[in-house]
């Protein structure tokens, strides 16, 4: 699946911003935590699939110690540079999307996530806070469809211990009760054109964006091709998923599993 060409301004800062990182010596990861953002956020700006605002890059110039160097390179390379099509943060084109849609096929779906949970996931507190405000859309005024499939193993899956999960298993059937939010659980199949997990949001405009997760984090996409094939890939899984009956069922047999 392509991803986002990233454009010579927004590639020339990403590598600016990488060769700066790794003089220091340290993993995105390390830097992400000293920034307050996520490791695919400075794997995005790295790679020039996102444009970040300049104060960022004064951000990263105080966490590196590297006087203005990167402040520098934001006004030479990013000042007339424009946004990438659309929205330069899923999580931007998230908090204003009439529809949500997202495979996943290891972990409960971010949006659906109890906190303990998720804290055992993230790497920091700050990316748990803004996880948590994330998941405010779904109880607001007028909030999103929320239509998820999620692989059978997900609730298999042991994360933190057996406590976390039985919590996690009744939130999430709690969750399908929710007029706005359609969960479905896909069994252990092989599903065309399906190869890893992702995140679809829809606006008022029709206008959408996707997420793919990738082994060093995700990357967004807007290309018509990209979205296309997760759409057909999506209309797969949902109608090879259990329903959303069975799918409830299912949720609370492993809420049970973990109580034993």
């Amino acid at each position: 699946m392509a991803k986002r060409k990233p454009s010579p301004a927004l590639k020339a800062f990403g590598a600016e911003v990488r060769r700066l990182r790794e003089d220091v010596g340290i993993t995105r990861t390390e830097l992400a935590n000293r920034v307050a953002v996520t490791p695919s956020y400075i794997s995005q700006t790295e790679s020039g699939n996102t444009r970040c605002r300049k104060d960022f890059a004064q951000r990263l110039d105080q966490a590196l110690d590297m006087g203005d160097q990167l402040t520098q390179a934001w006004t030479k390379h990013l000042r007339s540079a424009s946004y990438p099509k659309f929205f330069a943060d899923y999580t931007e084109a998230e908090a204003s999307a009439e529809l949500l849609r997202a495979y996943e096929a290891t972990f409960v779906v971010g949006l659906l996530q109890t906190m303990e949970y998720a804290r055992v996931l993230l790497p920091s507190e700050p990316d748990l806070d803004g996880r948590l405000h994330r998941q405010q859309i779904l109880t607001r005024d007028a909030p999103p469809r929320l239509v998820v499939v999620m692989d059978e193993t997900v609730l298999m899956r042991e994360v933190g211990n057996r406590e976390v999960m039985r919590e996690q298993c009744a939130h999430v059937l709690r969750m399908s009760e929710q007029e706005n939010i359609t969960i479905q659980i896909a069994p252990i199949a092989y599903h065309r054109g399906v190869s890893g997990s992702f995140n679809i949001a829809t606006q008022p405009t029709r206008e959408e964006l996707v997420y793919l997760e990738t082994s060093p984090g995700g990357v967004t996409s807007d290309d018509p091709g990209d979205i296309l094939h997760v759409i057909g890939a999506f209309a797969e899984l949902q109608a090879n998923a259990m329903s959303v009956g069975d799918s409830r069922d299912f949720i609370g047999k492993a809420m049970d599993r973990w109580t034993m």
